[in-house]
């Protein structure tokens, strides 16, 4: 970048001694038009001239940190420019400096000091036509406890692992028992559909440029949401929710089956995703939207995804089938994520983030909720109830009955039938 600018200023300067001469002018016009063109290019090229070390500060409340803010050697920055930097919440960050004047090929340090915990940005404005200060803005995020930090990013770990392996303990029952009785055949279908929908959104707004400047338009200081760890997650548990559903076609499953009621859901889920990519394609809206409502229905399953397995329980009076591991993994990777958004609320100072936007808080206590329905219906409603166990004794009870109907002795005959058998 810099090349180009020092590029387009020997530009500027030649197309300026020669516009102000009119023999070059009358001469060689199209060698005048080519450089007031690259004169006009040059100009453009300067754009984001002006740029900070970091856009991401975190720092604990009651200290200092410094950022820099960096200029090149672009002629237009040395007219006398100024920048006024504006701190988006006065009552969390205050700076040694608003006023900044501008120099060419020049770093400015300024220093930042955390009078609040909390969320604010530093960012800059300006009354110059030249100067374009919109790369020039730092998110800080200002804790009250370091030790706080720390366990957050821990909790974090682990509820991500607990997540990560809750797939596989149902998996393993399966290859135990050689059968998928029990397990609701809705809930897969729905699993499946719903992290295929999240890794779908996970990848495009990570690896699509064209939805990442999307986004970042949309939210000109934001940051981009989804991490590597999102990516991983999502397209894991997608490959793990499909492996699951193969064992339902090779496994003994007593006719098990979608229901109806399933069937017309994800039809309905499936018409409304066809529509909108028709609409994204013809531009009527942006793949970011697409995007979005694909989060939409992936968060309506999470909501309902639960309920054909629960029902299902009730009406065997059993879990068998259903892997209790499972359901611990995301009791415990639930639980933490709630109590991750409790700590940061309260070391941030931030607790808009829960009861301001209660969707994800709401969200886990609900798959939180559904994991003590599940551990009560396993250890309490049907603690001393085995289905299977039960389905074995009463055929061993039909055929006990059936040999005890057809028993012939020649006490219970008469002497014809005494007669016939002998």
């Amino acid at each position: 970048m810099r090349k180009v600018v020092k590029l387009m200023t020997s530009a500027r300067r030649i197309a300026h001694r020669l516009l102000c001469n009119r023999l070059t002018m009358t001469r060689w016009p199209v060698l005048t038009l080519i450089l007031v063109l690259l004169t006009v290019l040059g100009v453009s090229c300067s754009k984001n001239d002006i740029t900070v070390s970091t856009h991401e500060l975190k720092i604990k409340r009651g200290t200092k940190t410094v950022f820099f803010i960096n200029t090149s050697d672009t002629p237009e920055i040395d007219k006398d420019k100024t920048i006024q930097l504006v701190v988006q919440h006065e009552d969390i960050l205050r700076i040694n400096e608003s006023v900044i004047s501008i120099h060419a090929n020049e770093t400015t340090p300024i220093e930042i000091e955390a009078i609040g915990a909390g969320h604010s940005v530093v960012f800059a404005n300006t009354s110059s036509t030249v100067l374009d200060v919109d790369d020039v803005f730092v998110r800080v995020t200002v804790f009250k406890i370091i030790e706080l930090d720390t366990f957050s990013l821990a909790v974090g770990w682990i509820y991500f692992l607990a997540w990560s392996i809750s797939f596989y303990p149902q998996i393993y029952y399966n290859w135990q028992r050689k059968s998928v009785v029990g397990l609701n055949f809705d809930f897969i279908i729905l699993n499946l559909v719903g992290f295929t929908l999240y890794a779908l959104f996970n990848l495009g707004l990570y690896l699509i440029p064209e939805i990442q400047q999307e986004y970042l338009k949309r939210n000109p200081r934001g940051l981009n949401p989804v991490k590597l760890n999102d990516i991983v997650f999502a397209v894991h548990a997608a490959i793990a929710t499909l492996f699951t559903l193969i064992q339902c076609f090779i496994y003994e499953r007593e006719g098990q089956r979608v229901s109806t009621i399933a069937r017309i859901i994800l039809s309905l889920f499936g018409v409304f995703l066809f529509i909108s990519v028709i609409l994204a394609a013809v531009a009527v809206l942006h793949w970011l939207d697409f995007l979005y409502y694909c989060s939409y229905v992936k968060l309506t399953i999470t909501l309902i995804k639960y309920v054909p397995q629960a029902y299902m329980n009730y009406r065997r009076k059993s879990t068998v089938g259903w892997s209790i591991g499972n359901i611990f993994l995301d009791f415990t990777g639930g639980s933490l994520s709630m109590l991750q958004m409790i700590v940061d609320s309260y070391n941030y100072d931030d607790w808009r983030s829960i009861f301001g936007d209660p969707t994800k808080f709401g969200l886990g206590l609900f798959s939180v909720a559904f994991d003590i329905f599940f551990i009560v219906q396993h250890y309490v409603l049907y603690r001393h109830t085995n289905y299977e166990d039960r389905t074995d004794q009463e055929e061993k009870n039909i055929n006990r009955h059936t040999e005890g109907s057809y028993k012939v002795s020649p006490q219970n005959t008469s002497p014809e039938e005494r007669e016939g058998l002998v």
